[in-house]
């Protein structure tokens, strides 16, 4: 018999080929791609797109959106700040550096590098004697200055550190004293012996000055939260008889009398620093 050959199998049809829309090669058997038609202007994109959304703005941008805003605008701030402080904290730096420490006063203690040998909320008891680690029998420290007991503990550590470093700081000083500061004959700190009124407190410091503005004295004192309230005081209508006599100083209180030296609101008065340190030192801290 004749054997009849069987036919071949029929060949498969060629791949298709697939075109993937962003041309990124697919892991694997790779495929042949045909380049994607350019949309028109994609070269050229508008200048008025706005950018994706969560799109961070480059640094040239955020700097072009702040052009509106004056430069120096903080700068003339501090500058007037500076300038309001400097007015009025030679009154507060002259009183503390002088004041004599006496019972019951707090003070702290810092050595520089040793904070074993270092002590805050000191209370000065009635003998006057603060003890220390490294001081047998303690330190008198009753009618001196705050530097003065500085330089009395750098002599006596100094047997056991080499070259100690010690700052003596006020804490709270339990004296009744209240500051009067602004447009005044005799700015400053001052003692109340007894019982004084606002405007009382103006005529013991020899009065106003011509460019004072007695409409708006203001008497700042500290409440239990820690803040500053404004108390006005027209003293203009007292000395007419226009307005009673009632505002009665408290320990710790400041009276501002605005004019040349305090030309801002008292909001801005009520930010700087020496005040609120004046507060705090004789009212018992924040």
């Amino acid at each position: 018999q004749n054997t009849v050959p069987m036919p071949p199998p029929p060949t498969p049809p060629p791949a298709a080929t697939v075109v993937s829309p962003a041309s990124t090669p697919v892991t694997g058997t790779q495929t042949q791609t045909r380049p994607r038609t350019a949309a028109t202007g994609a070269q050229n994109p508008s200048p008025t797109t706005a950018a994706p959304a969560g799109e961070r703005l480059e640094p040239d941008d955020v700097n072009r959106m702040r052009s509106d805003v004056p430069v120096d605008s903080q700068s003339n701030r501090r500058e007037m700040r500076s300038e309001e402080e400097a007015a009025v904290l030679p009154y507060y730096q002259n009183y503390l550096s002088d004041y004599r420490l006496g019972p019951e006063d707090v003070i702290s203690i810092i050595v520089f590098g040793q904070p074993n040998y270092s002590r805050a909320g000191i209370a000065i008891p009635p003998n006057g004697v603060i003890s220390h680690q490294l001081i047998p029998g303690g330190i008198f420290v009753a009618g001196k200055t705050t530097t003065q007991v500085e330089n009395e503990m750098k002599a006596k550590l100094d047997e056991y550190i080499i070259d100690p470093i010690v700052t003596v700081a006020l804490e709270k000083a339990m004296s009744a004293r209240y500051g009067i500061l602004g447009d005044i004959a005799q700015p400053g700190v001052r003692v109340m012996s007894r019982r004084l009124s606002v405007y009382e407190a103006i005529v013991e410091a020899g009065g106003v000055t011509s460019t004072a503005d007695k409409k708006k004295v203001y008497v700042l004192r500290r409440q239990a939260n820690g803040t500053l309230q404004p108390i006005p005081v027209n003293i203009a209508a007292i000395e007419k008889g226009r307005a009673p006599d009632l505002v009665y100083l408290s320990p710790g209180d400041q009276v501002v009398v605005p004019g040349n030296t305090f030309k801002k609101g008292i909001n801005f008065i009520l930010g700087l620093s020496p005040i609120i340190n004046f507060a705090r030192i004789f009212t018992g801290g924040f």
